[in-house]
């Protein structure tokens, strides 16, 4: 399946705030996938990725977020996020067989989030998301544990979650994605990838400025990373 997606921008607004959601609309689809991006907000440096699923059939609605400068998110930005997210979802995403999540590093918390974990920020605040969850599935990617740390935090997460890593990754390193995996796996059927030569930042198609990336073809890289997610969300 090769599908050419114009993406399109709309614009909701939470309290007094507008922000922006990117969406590809493909037509006739009956699987949507709700995109999450991480620290600096943006969905389009993953533009590349969104459109190999595009290209297999699969709507996605990737709404933006504020750039966080510190990696310690507060308690409010977490639950704005989580807002956002479900807000776009509320929005765009009812009229789908099924919805599924993928996020990458902060975005992938803020899945887990959304999808009943219970997380706790690194100032000890309770973070939870009280509203309905309408993801069939979880992508994590360079997924961050410190949230989940404490005891039964994941034990809502009943959704299947597919979970990949980077082994040269320094910010979340294996051994993070490695303990939601074991986590997760009590509850719900879960899935490890560890990607050789891969950092952090090798899951987006535009590094942040001055990375230099240790993955040898991120490109080709990703597009087998987007043909895998697609065929994992669009499975039975």
């Amino acid at each position: 399946m090769d599908i050419t997606v114009t993406p399109k921008t709309s614009e909701l607004k939470i309290a007094d705030r507008n922000f922006d959601v990117t969406l590809f609309q493909v037509r006739d689809s009956t699987k949507c996938i709700l995109f999450a991006s991480g620290l600096g907000g943006s969905p389009l440096r993953h533009m590349g990725l969104i459109q190999v699923f595009a290209r297999h059939g699969i709507s996605v609605v990737a709404p933006h977020f504020e750039l966080l400068t510190s990696p310690f998110p507060t308690k409010s930005e977490l639950i704005e996020r989580v807002q956002r997210l479900d807000l776009a979802a509320e929005k765009f995403c009812t009229h789908y067989v099924s919805v599924s999540g993928v996020g990458h590093s902060l975005g992938a918390a803020i899945l887990l989030i959304h999808a009943g974990a219970k997380a706790r920020t690194s100032a000890r605040e309770h973070v939870s998301f009280e509203g309905k969850s309408a993801l069939d599935r979880l992508v994590l990617l360079t997924p961050p544990a410190d949230f989940f740390s404490a005891h039964l935090s994941l034990v809502s997460v009943k959704a299947p979650v597919q979970i990949w890593a980077g082994d040269q990754d320094t910010i979340t390193p294996p051994t993070q994605a490695h303990f939601l995996h074991q986590s997760l796996k009590v509850h719900s059927s879960s899935e490890l990838h560890i990607v050789e030569n891969a950092g952090h930042f090798t899951f987006m198609n535009t590094l942040p400025p001055q990375v230099i990336d240790p993955h040898p073809s991120r490109t080709d890289f990703l597009l087998r990373l987007g043909e895998k997610i697609s065929r994992f969300v669009s499975s039975p």
